[in-house]
């Protein structure tokens, strides 16, 4: 076990910054407002800009620098000053200047992904080529290709210019790489340019693939993507050594960015969780890094200037807050809004943060469930249902926390097949939740695949799914791995019959002893599977049978119980975070009750939520006005109760 932890643990020691490095990104609590600029800002007031900031309480100002339009006096060859810039301004620098003397801290913004047509015209090798030889052009701009000379070159001359020249606090870098479409969805394909064949045959022994789908070209994008992520960390260590580096990938970056944002075209339902697994994932993957999850302002590209509505925003913030984030909010020009609805929205949740902000620094997941996997329906369906049943628990992209702390962890959920990784740890005592097709390591083989199955499974083991005790049959949508034959299965298929005319209905039933469920020992642990998308059926469809099925299976699975119990509604999402340095505990309650499809109205108060958690504290008391909080212990346990939510709370511990 210990062996398997180092290694886990190296390459992210490989990527972490120089010992004695100040990361004030993770020191202090960060409360970050992105003016995302036009051009034709460029010409803005830097003080009234730094007086907005300072009103609405951000910290932090994420503001454009350069890339597509620079918004200081660059000299480099081929970046482009702000047409908009006059001939004595710097308003970068004096953004800076004045945001610094009034102690707000600043990243700089920068875009490579397009630039003009002089630089194309000299170096058309650095730009994107479509299979049919030209080049990817958006509103006047060329795209330019994440392996030509102006990435992997070129961009350097002008970070260097900008690093030298200004104490920037932080650099953020938009579109990186290449993207799979522009920004009115159009597909792009994929880069057929000189420096992407060579380099491509170089790696596969293959040419390039005329689908940007394929699974090769999408892995062999995403690592020229973290090539060139390298080089840029290297230049900022070395220029700006305690300056932030923040873009949309997880390798190489001190900062994670993400966004929690809506489009008119995507595909319903709206993702109600959309900050908190964001935040989540982020922290859970990379727990030395901090997550940035911008909260977007409008509701699609091509209505930036019409806001999302207010309670969107405040459920945005407060879970940014609760799952340990930075506070986030983006716009579209500067803080001088068509709709100021979304402000208004931010405003106190800023407030309530500088405040309070003592809660949000050092903020760590006490959750004791893990949920690794990609962010697929299978993924969605158990966040959901790990977050309405109050289950506390740490998203993830790998095992990496699980490896450092083991004895942390009481249960791993992975939608999927689980990292070959986590075998030793459930040898040595884990538990471990397995669903969908695909068998994880110590299943059997599976003796048949059924695709696309309408069926049932019967629930056989009444102990085994209390829940269950009115519900003899779950619905079975979907692919499903037979599993070899097992004495007393909890659960039976029940494979597709009639199901109309009504007089038809199960005229040719067959009940079979297939299994639906496997559970075993491996070693000094356990596993459950499930051969088949429970998980993502009950993001779909949001049956109360998959959700009580499997719930049952992770309270089977807990050694000791759960880690919280309360009779709180289930859109109250509660989160359960330490602050080591504190050695303090804090309970977050974000309201959710006010989602309504694609609506979000003012959420339901909420009274008398009594929590019970498994967790050394005597005192609790409310955050909002320091008022004690009764605590009862028994056992391992300690009780409190929240007489009243609106939309956010936070209960210290101690």
């Amino acid at each position: 076990m210990r062996k398997w932890s180092a290694v886990v643990l190296l390459a992210a020691a490989a990527c972490a910054p120089a010992a004695g490095q100040r990361q004030w990104w993770m020191e202090e609590p960060v409360r970050l407002i992105q003016t995302n600029l036009r051009e034709s800002d460029t010409s803005l007031d830097p003080q009234r800009l730094v007086r907005q900031l300072e009103e609405f309480r951000a910290n932090t100002l994420l503001f454009g620098m350069g890339g597509i339009v620079a918004h200081y006096p660059t000299e480099v060859e081929f970046h482009y000053r702000s047409a908009a810039l006059p001939a004595d301004r710097d308003t970068f620098g004096d953004v800076m200047k004045a945001a610094h003397a009034r102690r707000i801290r600043v990243i700089g913004r920068f875009d490579f992904s397009k630039t003009q047509k002089p630089a194309y015209d000299a170096h058309p090798d650095w730009f994107f080529q479509g299979t049919d030889g030209r080049p990817a052009i958006y509103n006047g701009l060329y795209s330019t290709c994440i392996n030509g000379g102006y990435y992997r070159e070129h961009i350097f001359k002008i970070l260097s210019e900008a690093l030298t020249r200004y104490e920037v606090d932080g650099l953020f870098f938009n579109m990186f790489g290449n993207p799979r479409s522009d920004y009115s969805g159009n597909r792009m394909g994929p880069c057929h340019c000189a420096s992407c064949k060579r380099i491509y045959r170089e790696r596969y022994g293959r040419d390039l693939p005329e689908d940007d789908g394929d699974p090769q070209y999408r892995a062999f994008m995403d690592q020229c993507a973290r090539d060139v992520a390298g080089e840029i960390g290297k230049l900022i260590r070395k220029l700006r050594p305690e300056a932030a580096f923040n873009t949309y990938i997880h390798e190489h970056v001190t900062g994670i960015m993400s966004e929690s944002n809506t489009s008119v075209t995507r595909p319903l339902p709206l993702w109600l969780y959309s900050a908190s697994d964001n935040v989540n994932y982020a922290r859970g993957s990379e727990p030395e890094k901090m997550a940035f999850n911008l909260s977007m302002s409008f509701i699609d590209y091509a209505w930036r200037f019409a806001a999302v509505p207010p309670n969107e925003i405040r459920v945005r913030l407060a879970q940014a807050m609760a799952h340990g984030g930075a506070l986030c909010q983006n716009m579209h020009g500067t803080m001088d809004q068509e709709d100021r609805t979304f402000l208004n929205a931010a405003r106190p949740l800023f407030a309530w943060h500088a405040e309070h902000e003592q809660l949000y620094a050092g903020q760590e997941n006490a959750g004791r469930v893990m949920l690794i996997g990609p962010r697929d329906n299978g993924y969605r369906g158990m966040f959901r249902l790990l977050s309405e049943r109050h289950i506390p628990f740490v998203a993830a992209s790998n095992a990496r926390m699980l490896a450092a702390r083991p004895r942390d962890y009481d249960l791993a959920i992975t939608p999927g097949p689980p990292p070959a990784e986590l075998e030793a740890w459930v040898r040595d005592g884990g538990r471990l939740l397995v669903t969908g097709p695909r068998p994880p390591f110590g299943a059997p083989a599976p003796v048949k695949r059924w695709e696309n199955v309408s069926g049932y499974f019967r629930v056989r083991d009444r102990s085994l799914f209390p829940s269950l005790k009115e519900t003899d049959v779950v619905f079975l949508y979907g692919d499903y791995a037979e599993p070899p034959p097992q004495p007393k299965p909890a659960l039976t298929l029940i494979p597709p019959a009639m199901f109309g005319p009504p007089e038809k209905v199960w005229a040719d039933k067959v009940e079979t002893d297939k299994p639906g469920l496997l559970i075993q020992d491996l070693g000094k642990g356990k596993i459950a599977y499930l051969p088949w998308d429970a998980a993502g059926l009950y993001y779909r469809y949001s049956s109360h049978a998959h959700s009580a099925l499997l719930s049952d299976l992770i309270d089977h699975l807990l050694p000791s119980g759960r880690q919280l119990t309360t009779n709180a509604h289930p859109l109250v999402e509660i989160t359960v975070m330490r602050q080591p340095k504190r050695n303090r505990t804090l309970v977050h309650f974000v309201n959710l009750s006010g989602h309504s499809q694609t609506a979000y109205f003012d959420p339901v108060p909420m009274r008398g939520i009594e929590v019970e958690l498994a967790a050394d504290f005597r005192r609790a008391r409310l955050a909002r006005d320091g008022r004690a909080l009764p605590v009862k212990r028994e056992g391992r346990a300690g009780t409190f109760t929240l007489l009243e939510l609106g939309g956010y709370e936070v209960v210290e511990l101690e």
